[in-house]
C-alpha cells in the first residue's frame, strides 16, 4: 500500500458509487416529483425547458465521496499504511482537519437540502431566505474554525511567503474574521457556479486533482485521499449532469462541494490557495457582486446577466462552449496553484 494506491482507491470508489447511484436516485426523484423550478427572472428565458428536471442530485456525490474516504481509510488501516503521518503536518491536526472538513461539508449540504426541499416540496420558488441560510452557515463556520484552533492549528501558509504564525490575540481575531469571510464567500461562490448543465462539476474536477497533487507534494496522504474523492465523485456525477442534464445538484450539492473545497484548502493550511485554484468560482462571484454594485451605484449593468456564465449565454455562447472554456480556465488556475504551493512549502 502506498499513497498512489490510496488515491486510486478513493477516486475509483467515489466515481463508481456516484455514477451507480444515478440509476437509483434519479428515478426516485422523478417519482417524488422533486423537479427543478426554473425562475426566468434570474436566468435566460430558454432555461424554462429545464423545468421539472430532478434536483438534489448532489446526494449522489455526497454519498459517493463520504464512502470513498471511509473505504480508503479502512483499507489503509487494514494494510497498516499511515494515513496521518507526521512528515509535514501534525498527525492529530490532520485527523481533526479531515473529519471536521467532512462534517463542515455535510452540514452545509444540509442547509442546501433544506433550501431545495422548501423549493420543490413546499412550492416556494426562492426556498430559504438569505437570513435563514446565512445564520446556520455562520454557526457551522464558527464551529469548524473553533475545531481547527482547538486542534492546535495556529498558523497558515501564505503563498510565496511561507508559514505565518497566528498565535496571538490579534492573530486569533484575524483567524476567525478571515476564515469566516473565506469560507462563506467560497461556499456561495461555488453555489453561483452551479447554473448550467455540467459547469460546476466540470470546473471542480481539476480542483480535486490539484489538491491531490499538492497533497502528494507535501506528503499528506489524508488530503490526497480527500482530493481524489472530490475529483472522482464530480466525474461520476457528470455522467448524469452533462448537457442535457438528467439531474441537477441543487443547493444540496453545490454547498457540499463548496464546503469540501474549503476544507481541502484548510487541510493544507493555505486558504489563500483558493484564489488561483478556484479562479472560476471567484470570477462567478465577482461578476454577481459587481453587477449588484453597478446597478445600485450607477443605475446600469456591467454584464448582460449575472453571474458570468449567464452573461456568456446572453452573448450567444452555448452551454457546452461555456463549460469547455471555463473548465480550461479552471485547469490553468489549478496548475498555477500547484506551482505556487510547490514553491511555498519547504
Amino acid at each position: 500500500m502506498n499513497i498512489f494506491l490510496a488515491i486510486l482507491i478513493s477516486a475509483a470508489v467515489a466515481f463508481g458509487v456516484t455514477a451507480l447511484l444515478g440509476f437509483v436516485l434519479i428515478p426516485a426523484l422523478h417519482k417524488l416529483k422533486f423537479g427543478q423550478n426554473i425562475l426566468t427572472d434570474i436566468g435566460p428565458r430558454w432555461h424554462a425547458k429545464k423545468q421539472g428536471t430532478p434536483t438534489m442530485g448532489g446526494l449522489m456525490f455526497i454519498i459517493g465521496s463520504l464512502l470513498a474516504v471511509l473505504v480508503t481509510l479502512l483499507v489503509c488501516k487494514l494494510t497498516n499504511f499511515p494515513v496521518f503521518s507526521e512528515i509535514t503536518f501534525d498527525a492529530n491536526q490532520q485527523r481533526t482537519k479531515l473529519y471536521a472538513g467532512l462534517l463542515l461539508a455535510v452540514c452545509l449540504g444540509l442547509v442546501g437540502f433544506a433550501d431545495d426541499y422548501i423549493k420543490v416540496a413546499k412550492k416556494r420558488n426562492l426556498g430559504l431566505t438569505e437570513l435563514q441560510k446565512t445564520v446556520p452557515q455562520a454557526m457551522v463556520i464558527v464551529a469548524y474554525l473553533t475545531s481547527l484552533l482547538l486542534s492546535g492549528n495556529k498558523s497558515m501558509f501564505v503563498p510565496l511567503f511561507g508559514r505565518v504564525s497566528l498565535d496571538s490575540v490579534p492573530g486569533m481575531i484575524f483567524f476567525y474574521l478571515f476564515g469566516a469571510a473565506v469560507i462563506y464567500g467560497a461556499v456561495n461562490a461555488v453555489n453561483f457556479t452551479d447554473g448550467i448543465d455540467g459547469l460546476c462539476g466540470s470546473v471542480t474536477v481539476p480542483v480535486g486533482v490539484a489538491f491531490t497533487v499538492m497533497a502528494v507534494l507535501m506528503k499528506n496522504t489524508s488530503v490526497s485521499v480527500l482530493g481524489a474523492a472530490l475529483a472522482g465523485c464530480c466525474a461520476g456525477y457528470l455522467i448524469w449532469n452533462h448537457y442535457p442534464a438528467k439531474v441537477m445538484m441543487g443547493d444540496t450539492g453545490s454547498m457540499f462541494l463548496g464546503g469540501l473545497v474549503v476544507a481541502l484548502a484548510y487541510c493544507l493550511d493555505c486558504p489563500l490557495i483558493l484564489l488561483p485554484v478556484g479562479i472560476v468560482y471567484v470570477a462567478e462571484a465577482l461578476s454577481d457582486i459587481l453587477q449588484i454594485l453597478a446597478i445600485k451605484l450607477a443605475g446600469r449593468k456591467i454584464f448582460k446577466m449575472a453571474p458570468l456564465h449567464h452573461h456568456l449565454e446572453m452573448s450567444g455562447w452555448s452551454e457546452k462552449r461555456i463549460v469547455r472554456v471555463l473548465t480550461f480556465v479552471s485547469v490553468i488556475g489549478c496548475a498555477f496553484g500547484v506551482v505556487v504551493m510547490y514553491n511555498t512549502v519547504p
